[in-house]
């Protein structure tokens, strides 16, 4: 049998065609969009009969609205035309779905028919989890570490995750966003008041003698497990 006008398939197996292809094949000289509106005051039912959608187009363009039409629809509408090529295209629907009803009728095709919409399903997996990865594990990964870290190592994190940065620059950019003091003194990188708050740092003291014999304590500032995901989250939502 010879194809007069392209038919498309749902996942689930239903039978539809492109409204634009349809005017092609009738050779119907009004424009495009007037004649399918005139199609539509028929009494056709958006999501029954019809469905429509907006087109893709290039960056800029502005995009069209497109309809998809049951075979019944188009059938319906191809005699609506009242002239031999509406014939011709309601008889070619005709033996589409008669040649339809003998596949369906076949175990074999409804296998197969099986295999192309759970291939469809798994490579639209496949692809949503190629673009969460490494994001998605990692993050997950993150918020659930109980152990504290220090800057450098949230850097080299984020680094080994694309993110491109070093420990410099995330001290500096940790300043200059609030998270840590950046006035020069004795509080210098430390965690500001709203990082203590919100629990995005914790500050290790530790105490040791220096060559002088005194007795000296140092801070410094460790991330803790929710500022390890609350930054991760920060800047992968960025990248």
């Amino acid at each position: 049998m010879e194809e007069i006008i392209k038919i498309d398939t749902t996942q689930s197996g239903e039978q539809f065609v492109n409204a634009r292809d349809l005017h092609k094949a009738l050779e119907v000289k009004t424009q495009f969009n007037k004649w399918i509106e005139r199609m539509i005051e028929y009494g056709f039912v958006d999501g029954t009969d019809f469905w429509s959608f907006l087109s893709k187009t290039p960056k800029g363009g502005r995009p069209s609205i497109e309809y998809n039409l049951t075979i019944s629809t188009a059938k319906e509408i191809a005699m609506l035309q009242r002239n031999e090529n509406g014939k011709q295209v309601r008889n070619y629907f005709i033996q589409v779905e008669e040649r339809y009803k003998e596949l369906a009728s076949d175990p074999s095709y409804q296998m197969a028919l099986g295999l192309k919409a759970s291939q469809q399903l798994l490579e639209h997996k496949d692809k949503i989890i190629a673009e969460m990865k490494p994001k998605a594990l990692f993050a997950d990964a993150v918020s659930a570490s109980q152990t504290s870290i220090l800057v450098g190592e949230l850097a080299k994190l984020l680094k080994q995750n694309g993110i491109d940065t070093g420990a410099n620059r995330l001290f500096t950019w940790l300043r200059e966003n609030g998270y840590l003091i950046r006035r020069k003194g004795t509080d210098y990188n430390m965690p500001t008041q709203k990082s203590m708050e919100i629990g995005l740092f914790e500050i290790k003291e530790h105490n040791h003698i220096n060559a002088n014999g005194v007795n000296v304590t140092t801070k410094t500032p460790k991330v803790t497990g929710k500022g390890q995901q609350y930054f991760i989250n920060k800047f992968l939502q960025a990248a």
